[in-house]
């Protein structure tokens, strides 16, 4: 093999587990843009199938946790929350904890009233037992980390969950 050859093969070598890292990061954000566009539009159903069975489990199984998310939104619309809307930030590492990897994406969520909005950044935790190739969620941006460690025993606490920021109000604007 030429000298050339030899550079352009240690090169693609080099190169793959980066690209393999791009796509899987692409494939995450879009999965989890699923996640909080199916919250945010009320498709409750796929919510729950995007949900961390574990959650879904400790909510009382998928019919008490559509009841406690219908009640949620039902509380807010009592607090004057007309609609809510959001978007999901770039995945962070990826962090092995036991048999599963696990990342970190940020989530903006905009709650609109009658008289502006609110705005505030949550934590979304993404959950794969099979190298990346699906994922599962859960908003950790106010979970205690004793609840977290029940539902993960094995996470990585080099994972670290920022603390949410406290929601902002823009006046006027929806």
């Amino acid at each position: 093999m030429s000298f050339i050859k030899k550079i352009k093969y240690i090169l693609l070598l080099i190169a793959i587990p980066y690209i393999t890292f791009a796509q899987d990061t692409t494939a995450l954000k879009k999965q989890a843009t699923r996640f909080a566009n199916a919250t945010f539009n009320s498709d409750h159903k796929l919510v729950i199938d995007l949900t961390y069975p574990k959650l879904v489990a400790l909510s009382g199984g998928r019919d008490s946790m559509q009841k406690l998310i219908v009640e949620r939104i039902e509380s807010l619309k009592k607090q004057g929350v007309m609609t809510f809307e959001g978007s999901v930030g770039s995945p962070g590492p990826f962090i092995t904890a036991g048999k599963q990897i696990h990342c970190l994406l940020p989530e903006t969520i905009m709650l609109n009233v009658f008289n502006g909005r609110f705005v505030t950044r949550s934590y979304l935790l993404a959950i794969s037992n099979d190298k990346g190739k699906s994922w599962t969620f859960m908003d950790v941006g106010k979970m205690p980390a004793e609840v977290l460690h029940k539902l993960l025993p094995d996470y990585n606490d080099a994972l670290v969950i920022p603390t949410p920021g406290k929601p902002m109000f823009f006046p006027g604007e929806r």
